[in-house]
């Protein structure tokens, strides 16, 4: 006996909640977001205005729980580092190859951040009809393409971005550039990344929002998490902008602001870490 009247929600080709009414009444509503990180169905059984919500497997919110403790973690620490590397930079309390060193240890917990973050979406429990509506993992894979699903588009450009930042972060070390070759090697990646940041946390909106439309949703964790985390973003792009080295000087369009968009930006991430512990199943 199978579930009736789907009915589907989510922006262009992305689908993110679909409600039905399961076999035994009453209504049900799967989530993409709540569904991939905590695992999580919404019942509201007949006859009730109240709603309990339907967990997975129990070996399954395990394996979700351990990818979220990772992919926090990592953010939370890339985020120091960075706020680190850019403290050192303001302040002036060590070199260029310092800096380098802090912001490129902090670049790769942002990639391990990023990967994690796409291994919870490729390994996260499915909806799947005809099982009453209940959460199915699969077996464990590393990789998969989905494009049409906006959480895996997300966290696919989140990832890549983290992977742009570690080209940029490699060409700091380089030493006697040009103008020219520190605005292409350095500063377009860094900018590139940035980009993709910002397109990865609008993606994350869409998620939660279930258009393109943004919205305010002050009770939902996980919008605050998205909120936090395309602020950070929107302060690196800000930073990158301001870091382009001008030609006809050899300077920076405006150093301070360049370290304090990075200091704030990087805090940004952090805090969006601490915020995604408490967003475990």
């Amino acid at each position: 006996m199978g579930q009736t009247d789907q009915r589907a929600e989510g922006a262009g080709p992305f689908t993110t909640r679909l409600t039905w009414h399961p076999p035994g009444g009453g209504t049900a509503t799967w989530e993409s977001r709540p569904a991939r990180r905590r695992g999580l169905i919404t019942v509201h059984p007949p006859g009730t205005a109240a709603a309990h919500r339907d967990p997975a497997d129990a070996s399954v919110l395990t394996r979700l729980r351990r990818l979220n403790a990772i992919a926090a973690t990592a953010f939370v620490i890339g985020g120091a580092l960075f706020t680190t590397g850019a403290a050192i930079a303001q302040f002036g309390s060590g070199d260029a190859t310092t800096c380098a060193s802090v912001y490129f240890a902090g670049g790769l917990f942002f990639n391990t951040g990023g990967y994690v973050s796409l291994l919870q979406v490729v390994n996260a429990p499915r909806h799947t009809p005809g099982r009453e509506g209940r959460l199915v993992a699969g077996r464990w894979r590393w990789w998969s393409y989905e494009p049409l699903r906006v959480d895996w588009l997300s966290a696919f450009v989140l990832f890549a971005g983290t992977l742009v930042f570690a080209v940029d972060l490699l060409d700091s070390f380089l030493q006697g550039l040009t103008v020219q070759q520190t605005n292409r090697l350095i500063w377009a990646p860094d900018v590139i990344g940035c980009v993709l940041f910002l397109v990865s946390g609008h993606l994350a909106f869409v998620e939660i929002c279930h258009s393109h439309r943004p919205c305010v949703r002050q009770r939902s964790l996980g919008w605050w998490i998205v909120a936090v985390n395309q602020l950070g973003s929107v302060l690196f792009m800000v930073s990158a902008l301001a870091a382009y080295t001008r030609p006809a000087t050899g300077s920076l369009i405006n150093t301070d602001i360049a370290n304090w968009g990075t200091l704030t930006g990087a805090l940004c991430f952090s805090a969006g870490g601490v915020l995604q512990h408490y967003e475990r199943p």
